[in-house]
Formats: structure tokens, sequence, C-alpha cells
């Protein structure tokens, strides 16, 4: 069994005569602490959809989804390539709530909606008085947030480059370090990440690191367009009419 001690002095007129030593379950701690970030991702992190929710007839589809639901059970980093539209953030829902994280927060960011400096606070969250503006409070990170749970990182392909090599040390060190603090912050988060763009030609223009790349891609998930996907068209124009 593994557990936390913490020891302290029995001190009677100025000498020691003893010591309180308390042992408490490592595994107690954690879940303690596991309340406590649910608590903070009350505010709806959570994946709504699963695999049953994705509408197809096509074999193309279904093969596309069998390999989800494999990579969904293991723990590895996944990237899912697709046009806009065809459903990235709905395969990424589905995988984490078919993985042993179904259970932890599902927190969504498009890479490319934020300026560089909004998202490194928004990822990686701040201290108190970290910057001009910056809550009095600091703010956690959406990768603190998603401790235990899955973090969907949309158009990755956008992510500065300075950004990217954070990312990266991230990915590597399983810890972050918020804006303004000295100490680092252990995580348990798988990433899944989503592009439209061609990967490996931004690979070899420079606009990509490739060492992120490979931390990524573990699995690679491609998405076909509706045009590819036979007999799936009538399928979804019926449920949405």
């Amino acid at each position: 069994t593994r557990v936390s001690v913490s020891c302290r002095p029995v001190i009677a007129n100025k000498e020691i005569s003893g010591a309180v030593i308390c042992l408490s379950d490592i595994t107690l701690i954690q879940n303690l602490e596991s309340q406590i970030r649910r608590k903070l991702s009350e505010r709806g992190l959570k994946a709504r959809y699963t695999f049953d929710d994705i509408l197809h007839e096509s074999g193309t589809m279904k093969e596309t989804i069998e390999t989800a639901r494999r990579y969904a059970a293991t723990d590895s980093n996944v990237i899912i390539v697709g046009e806009t539209g065809t459903g990235k953030e709905l395969f990424a829902q589905s995988i984490h709530n078919s993985s042993r994280r179904k259970n932890g927060p599902f927190v969504a960011i498009n890479c490319a909606a934020l300026p560089e400096n909004l998202l490194e606070s928004e990822l990686f969250g701040y201290e108190p008085g970290a910057f001009s503006g910056a809550s009095k409070n600091g703010k956690t990170g959406l990768f603190e947030l998603a401790h235990k749970g899955t973090i969907f990182l949309d158009e990755i392909g956008d992510m500065p480059s300075s950004m990217q090599a954070k990312l990266l040390r991230v990915l590597q060190e399983k810890e972050i370090e918020p804006l303004g603090s000295e100490k680092s912050i252990p995580l348990d988060v798988r990433v899944v990440a989503a592009t439209r763009q061609d990967l490996e030609a931004k690979m070899k223009d420079g606009s990509f690191r490739e060492d992120l790349y490979y931390r990524l891609s573990v699995f690679n998930i491609h998405i076909p367009p509706l045009r590819e996907r036979g007999g799936d068209s009538l399928e979804l124009a019926e449920v949405f009419l």
C-alpha cells in the first residue's frame, strides 16, 4: 500500500517528547483530488456524443468508426484528419466516451480561434498577477481541468510555432507550469488533436514541428468527406428533415 506520511513533533516544556505521525492512503488523496478537479470542471466539460450517434450506412464510415473504437481502447494520443464539417469533434467525443477516461472531463479548444498570448493562458492557466489585466484569483488552465480525462485540440495545424514548443514539453514531461508560477503541476491527460490541413506538408515547409507531430500522431484517423460516403447522404438528409 502506498501512503503519504506527515510527521509533527510533540513539544512540552520546550522539549520534544514524541511525535505524531499521520499515514494517509494515496488512493484516498487521489480520489479527493479528482473530486476537487471535477468541481472545477462542472462548467460543462463533458462529452455528449458516442459512436452510436454517428449516422452512417457506408462501408467506408463503418471501417473508420471501427478503427476509432480500437484506438479508444488504448490511452495513446490521436490525430484526427478531415475536411471542415466531417465531424472531427464528434469522433473525439466518441473516443473519449469509449475509453477508460469516460468518467473524466472532456475539454475542447479551437487552437485557431485565439491569439498566441491568450492561447497559452487558456491552455496552461496563470497565477494571480501574472500579467497586466490578469484575474486577481488566477486561472486554472484547460490542461489542468482535463486531468484524468481528454483534451481535444482542434485545428492543431494553426497553432503558432512557439506554442508548439511549449505543447511538446507538456507532452514529454507530463506536467504544466502556469504563467507566473515557479511550480510544475503533474498531469494525466490524453490528447486528441484534429486538423483539416496536411501536417506532413507543413512539416516539410517548417511551419509544424516534426517532433510534436510524432508525439501527437501515435494513432491517425482520416474521416472521409460526405462525397466519399455512398448512401450516407440520404440517411443524413432524412434525419435533418
